[in-house]
């Protein structure tokens, strides 16, 4: 009984987890999600001592959705470059992607870009553009057919969903992203701080 009650506490702590009939395992150490910088996952995995590389899905130059166009003030007829990717950590897929910027901005851009490596990288190098601000909204998901294929995990298997407006620092919004990560690796840690009013204010997730 107090063996059943300890890995209880493991699982609610989530450094184990359960399956049915199958038995009780270690959980991978999750990685914090940093929500106060703008970081590419390239950034982010290496500040955590990985190795970031990623896995081409889809490169090319498309008519945006509705709700990407008015994100990025597009034009009616304007393309943008849509990159959809497998974000992989060391040899861990963590996440599914896909980032569209506006063609107009990067010419030339599915030519010099080499989609394993950064993109923000490649845009502030070849470019000259710096991404220094974001929106960012996170909720709370279950991983699609398609997702639950591309990162190995259980049908249904909770995931966090992250969209993303990036702008440059002319204010101008340069990207918009949607993309899932695994809810199994990482989590999410803010610090709050006092209000002026006397209340207390914490940045949203």
């Amino acid at each position: 009984m107090t063996a059943r009650q300890a890995l209880k506490s493991l699982c609610s702590l989530g450094v184990a987890y359960s399956q049915r009939g199958k038995g009780t395992y270690v959980s991978a150490v999750k990685l914090e999600k940093n929500i106060r910088e703008v970081l590419s996952f390239s950034e982010e995995m290496e500040a955590c001592g990985s190795r970031p590389h990623s896995e081409l899905i889809g490169f090319e130059a498309v008519l945006p959705g509705e709700e990407v166009a008015a994100v990025l003030c597009l034009q009616p007829a304007e393309k943008v470059i849509r990159l959809r990717r497998v974000r992989i950590a060391d040899s861990f897929p963590m996440g599914v992607e896909c980032s569209c910027v506006p063609l107009r901005l990067f010419p030339g851009l599915l030519e010099k870009f080499d989609p394993r490596t950064s993109l923000y990288r490649t845009l502030s190098e070849v470019y000259g553009v710096h991404i220094v601000q974001a929106d960012e909204v996170v909720e709370a998901g279950l991983a699609n057919s398609e997702e639950t294929r591309l990162l190995r995990v259980a049908k249904g298997s909770p995931v966090f969903l992250f969209t993303r407006t990036a702008y440059a620092e002319s204010g101008q919004a340069i990207e918009y992203v949607k993309s899932t990560f695994r809810g199994d690796r990482y989590k999410i840690k803010n610090r709050l701080g006092p209000q002026g009013n006397g209340g207390w204010v914490g940045r949203s997730a």
